[in-house]
């Protein structure tokens, strides 16, 4: 018998699932469009859809990296609108737009909590915790199956960390500041080095 500790698989890429997710006709959208985009490299990061010019689809996708240039939101749409047109899961016309993820973007799965440690972020709950729904502050990673909040709003009273079970949340984003436009500046640049 081997008595060396066996090490838990992580997802790959494309294969680790969103933990938060959307409901209704969102999620049929997600159903279609989370196969086409990983077999062009890409993961879905959250669907959207709204009455914005009478309908429209917003499929947030990305890289490994975590971004999601105009070549690659032009060469998902142009995969993703023949199985959307098939498939029919919006019923009337709609306009698709494909979008990166943008700097202020949603967490959904386990790894982003761990990989924006250290930004502030927002999250809504679907039930209360301690009598809130809502939290702001510092995430510091992941323990288990919840995401580590150092909050930083009015009502931390001194119990400042939480625990946050990451497949009870409605939603997770990041907060737009000085530090996170910094590192996305940052970054930025280098990929234009890489380029040159």
């Amino acid at each position: 018998m081997d008595d060396r500790p066996t090490s838990v698989a992580c997802p790959s890429f494309a294969d680790e699932p969103r933990l938060i997710t959307e409901p209704g006709r969102a999620a049929r959208v997600a159903a279609l469009a989370e196969p086409v985009l990983a077999t062009l490299g890409y993961r879905l990061v959250r669907i959207r859809i709204s009455a914005f010019a009478g309908c429209t689809v917003q499929i947030m996708a990305e890289r490994p990296d975590g971004t999601m240039t105009i070549e690659d939101c032009e060469a998902a749409s142009r995969a993703l609108s023949p199985v959307l047109d098939v498939a029919d899961p919006i019923e009337g016309s709609y306009r698709l737009e494909i979008s990166s993820p943008g700097i202020d973007r949603p967490l959904v799965r386990r790894s982003d909590f761990d990989r924006y440690a250290g930004y502030v972020a927002q999250v809504e709950m679907q039930a209360p915790i301690d009598g809130r729904r809502r939290f702001r502050g510092e995430l510091t990673g992941t323990d288990g199956t919840c995401a580590r909040l150092r909050r930083t709003d009015a009502a931390a009273d001194g119990n400042s960390e939480i625990l946050l079970p990451i497949d009870d949340m409605m939603e997770a984003k990041l907060v737009l500041t000085d530090a996170l436009i910094s590192e996305s500046l940052r970054k930025s640049k280098q990929n234009q080095r890489k380029g040159d």
